[in-house]
């Protein structure tokens, strides 16, 4: 052995007695004090022949303290640790601890006495008190009690800790949820300041608004409001308790969309205290355009119902006028109501937008041709035409499909028919669009005009270039129409 180590081991040696005598003299009585800490921070403790200097060590301790014996059994404890769980102390001295902590709690601190060895071990614990729970990180030490191993045991309290981590947590989600709402959200302090806003709240004003005035910057016009309510009253009504949803209110300076609708509620943190207000402002542009499209729609409806009976009425006095029995005209009256009824089917399906001749022709046709659609050919006709238009060329079409089903080229097998746009004509004249037939027996004129060369004659004159003739060749009628131009629906 070296002369280093002996010298080391005669000191722990020396330092060894020293410590067994200062035991002694504590528990003979003869130590009269024990200086605890640094010279420029030391307390002094009294010591007689009783455990009260102990205690008040352990009482002077800043967090909550238990000394427990080998059986988990409280020996000391200071008066924090007993108010921890509203009791005295002489109620406290002698439990065992895992009682004071049942629950939870108790088997937590089971499991971190059993761990006492591992420099690591700690556990936190929520203790309910009075103003609500509070928490603690607790450890545990071993601890020499006379000639007896037991454990000390600290809880401090870091309630405060974990209640400016949860404050800032929620600060965080509520950044979170504000930056993520597809609305403009804005928080408004009891001052009237914006103090938050999402992105969709800077996009209404193009410019920074934290730290600028509600009422200033966002100066909204309430037309319900009959111009009693201003922006400033919308935030004050919040902070007051109020909860104002859903006003619709125009703001005038907005670069893009002028009409929103807005909510506000009070903003309530701990306790229920009221800090200010959450403001939110919704596009209703969207809405509001569709609300005008709806009453566009509305009227549009309105005119076309009264056009359409007013062409009810007057094809059914036209057509009682040239026929001579009820049944007869109640067939012709009955055809040309379908063949209208057929048009504004096609323009529901199309949305009242435009329709195809072609489309037009085929609808008229196939109630009398059924499967047989060789029998009409079309050439071109992939032309569209506003509403008017088509169902006054359905109207034109019906007659001549009528009429080549009762004398024409349909009244036959062998009868067809061609249906031929003139590409010819270039866009400062009417379309022109031939019916022309063939196949059929011998065609004469009639000697008596009936109203069907009328509807032939006149549907398409609402227009000084619109209408149609008819010809009565022997080999098959031909009629010639003309659709206004200015009713073609450009592709």
């Amino acid at each position: 052995m070296s002369d280093d180590q002996s010298a080391v081991i005669e000191s722990l040696r020396k330092r060894l007695a020293e410590v067994e005598d200062t035991i002694r003299a504590i528990r003979e009585g003869e130590v009269d004090a024990l200086v605890v800490g640094q010279p420029e921070s030391k307390q002094v403790f009294s010591i007689g022949g009783d455990p009260e200097s102990y205690r008040q060590f352990m009482e002077a301790m800043e967090p909550a303290a238990a000394a427990l014996d080998d059986k988990r059994r409280v020996v000391f404890a200071n008066s924090k640790l007993a108010g921890l769980f509203g009791l005295e102390l002489n109620q406290v001295r002698g439990r065992a601890i895992a009682d004071l902590l049942h629950g939870f709690n108790g088997s937590k601190l089971v499991h971190l006495i059993e761990a006492v060895d591992d420099p690591d071990a700690a556990a936190e614990m929520q203790i309910n008190q009075a103003d609500g729970p509070h928490y603690f990180s607790t450890s545990a030490k071993r601890l020499q009690l006379g000639t007896t191993n037991g454990f000390a045991i600290t809880f401090s309290d870091i309630t405060e800790k974990k209640r400016a981590e949860a404050a800032q947590e929620n600060e965080r989600l509520a950044r979170a949820v504000i930056a993520s709402a597809n609305e403009a959200v804005m928080v408004v302090d009891l001052d009237g300041v914006i103090t938050h806003a999402n992105a969709a709240a800077q996009s209404i004003h193009e410019k920074e608004v934290i730290g600028l005035s509600f009422a200033s910057e966002f100066p909204l016009v309430f037309p319900d409001a009959t111009g009693l309510m201003q922006s400033g009253d919308l935030v004050q009504m919040a902070a007051d308790g109020n909860s104002i949803q859903g006003i619709e209110a125009l703001f005038p300076n907005a670069p893009r969309v002028k009409d929103y609708l807005v909510s506000a509620a009070p903003l309530r943190v701990a306790n229920d205290a009221i800090v200010g207000s959450v403001v939110t402002m919704v596009d209703l542009s969207q809405r509001k355009a569709a609300e005008k499209q709806q009453l566009l729609l509305m009227r549009e409806l309105d005119h076309r119902v009264k056009n359409t009976l007013a062409l009810v009425l007057s094809i059914s006095s036209r057509s009682a006028s040239g026929e001579e029995t009820l049944e007869g005209f109640q067939k012709s009256f009955t055809g040309r109501i379908q063949a209208l009824a057929a048009t504004h089917t096609l323009l529901a399906d199309n949305s009242w937008k435009d329709l195809s001749l072609k489309d037009i022709v085929a609808a008229e046709v196939a109630p009398y041709i059924g499967e047989a659609t060789d029998r009409v050919e079309f050439a071109g006709l992939n032309i569209s035409v506003l509403p008017r238009a088509a169902v006054a060329f359905g109207l034109v079409i019906h007659e001549l499909v009528t009429n080549a089903v009762k004398y024409g080229a349909l009244s036959v097998p062998k009868g067809r028919v061609r249906v031929i746009e003139d590409a010819s004509l270039d866009s400062s004249q009417p379309l022109g669009i031939t019916w022309e037939e063939s196949g059929g027996p011998p065609v004469r004129e009639p000697t008596r005009k009936g109203f069907g060369r009328t509807v032939i004659a006149r549907s398409l004159q609402y227009t000084p270039e619109g209408g149609a003739t008819i010809e009565f060749a022997p080999e098959g009628v031909v009629a010639r129409i003309r659709v206004p131009r200015e009713d073609i629906q450009e592709a």
